[in-house]
């Protein structure tokens, strides 16, 4: 008997992301319009800046421009965030910081589960931004009860899902035919459900509490919220999305616009009023928002020191507003920001000497015919142009900004005040492990790509 091979969990998510793109697009139309948006805005990019397009040939960032997507689910059970960290394992995801959004008055924390390693960021750079449903923050104790009922009682895996993940956590990993298998199974976890799983008052009461809190809770499972394709224009994509029938929200979340972009901006059009049947409802139906489309503008990671002044500068711009970002300040809030990030070094040469961004470093055409540079530092290679240093690209998220985006879509009402302040340690109890530190992965990838430089030129 011929043993099967196993495969590799970087293709499993590359096939999972692909199908999960197509899935969304099949039940969110406005998405493969925000999609063919994006795709030309791109092209037009590379057409019209030399720089942009070497650098991503540089750094081989071109060859997952097009499929660069990321998700978002929200989940109501320790269990549940437990199983998915398990799921998305068999596609070498991860756990990857830890954000904490009630401050911004949305009952989660959160992770965003990704690939850790630069080759395997490389083959596929999917990621989801999975919430965790803040059940103490429910103030009623009868609600509380019943939310919490409600969740026990559902399965938001099929049986064949964790037949799969089983199978993959003691062989070490599946076979063509399972890998296929399983991709069907775990999409099944993502899907819009037309029927709540509660009467129209019950949802009521929930939403009244906070409309989050009924898109957790009132539906057979996680329905992915948004997915979100990668631009290299934001602010060209905003301006032109009215244009394609697409209403985007008020703000560009994250930094202003920057010759050279760091961390992540992001917008999104406002979510979809979708009918709904609620269970004592044969008839007439209602309705629920919660689906929306997101784009994104990646940029530099930034190290400590560069986080450390981002949020500074964010939050004078902030607190000079006064106010919750929106419609009517957009362009004094865009004006703040601009005013206050002229302190924010524009320049990759100067985020490197202040040591505010991780870079990764590679061995030009020069330095390969140079032969042996002996003791050579990294700077003297970079200055004689034996090396050059291309930004890290940011792969995770900013609190700020996924509160903004939520509550865009959620409407100023769903805004809400909570006292309880981060439980990091009950959010990794309820995971089953520790949430990775980002910082950390992107101070290995500069370390590793320099260690390599010096042992080429050593040789």
């Amino acid at each position: 008997m011929t043993v099967q091979p196993i495969i590799s969990p970087d293709l499993i998510r590359q096939r999972f992301s692909k199908a999960m793109s197509d899935m969304y697009r099949e039940e969110v139309p406005l998405y493969g319009a925000l999609m063919e948006l994006v795709e030309q805005t791109n092209r037009n990019v590379l057409e019209r800046d030399p720089n942009v397009a070497r650098q991503l040939n540089s750094t081989g960032e071109i060859e997952r421009l097009d499929m660069e997507r990321h998700g978002a689910i929200r989940v109501g059970t320790a269990a549940e965030l437990a199983t998915l960290a398990r799921l998305f394992a068999v596609m070498g995801m991860q756990p990857v910081g830890y954000y904490d959004l009630t401050p911004a008055g949305v009952p989660v924390h959160s992770t965003a589960f990704r690939a850790v390693h630069e080759d395997a960021l490389q083959v596929s750079p999917f990621r989801v931004f999975t919430s965790l449903l803040r059940l103490e923050l429910i103030e009623a104790p009868e609600l509380r009860a019943f939310a919490e009922s409600v969740l026990e009682k559902r399965s938001i895996f099929t049986p064949q899902a964790l037949r799969l993940i089983e199978q993959a956590e003691s062989a070490g990993g599946l076979t063509e035919s399972e890998a296929r298998e399983f991709v069907l199974q775990a999409l099944e976890t993502f899907r819009w459900h037309h029927s709540a799983t509660v009467t129209a008052a019950q949802y009521q009461s929930l939403s009244a509490q906070h409309r989050l809190i009924a898109d957790v809770v009132a539906f057979k499972g996680p329905h992915i919220n948004h997915l979100t394709p990668r631009t290299l224009d934001i602010d060209t994509v905003q301006t032109q999305m009215p244009l394609h029938g697409i209403t985007p929200k008020a703000v560009i979340e994250g930094p202003p616009r920057r010759q050279c972009p760091i961390l992540l901006r992001q917008t999104s059009f406002k979510a979809l009023d979708e009918p709904i049947a609620f269970t004592d409802q044969a008839q007439t139906r209602g309705s629920h928002s919660a689906r929306f489309g997101e784009i994104e503008q990646r940029g530099a990671a930034l190290t400590p020191k560069g986080r450390a002044l981002y949020d500074r500068l964010l939050n004078a711009a902030r607190d000079e507003l006064g106010e919750f970002p929106n419609e009517g300040n957009a362009l004094r809030y865009d004006a703040l920001m601009t005013q206050h990030f002229g302190e924010f070094p524009d320049s990759l040469e100067g985020m490197r000497k202040q040591e505010l961004a991780y870079f990764r470093y590679f061995v030009t055409e020069k330095g390969q015919t140079a032969g042996r540079q002996g003791d050579a530092s990294v700077e003297d290679l970079v200055s004689n142009g034996y090396v050059k240093a291309e930004p890290l690209v940011y792969e995770d998220f900013l609190p700020v900004s996924a509160a903004g985006i939520f509550q865009s879509n959620l409407g100023d009402a769903a805004q809400a005040h909570y006292g309880e302040h981060s439980n990091r340690q009950a959010f990794e109890q309820a995971l089953g492990r520790s949430t990775i530190d980002e910082l950390g992965l992107y101070a290995e990838t500069q370390r590793r790509s320099i260690e390599e430089c010096l042992a080429l030129l050593s040789r």
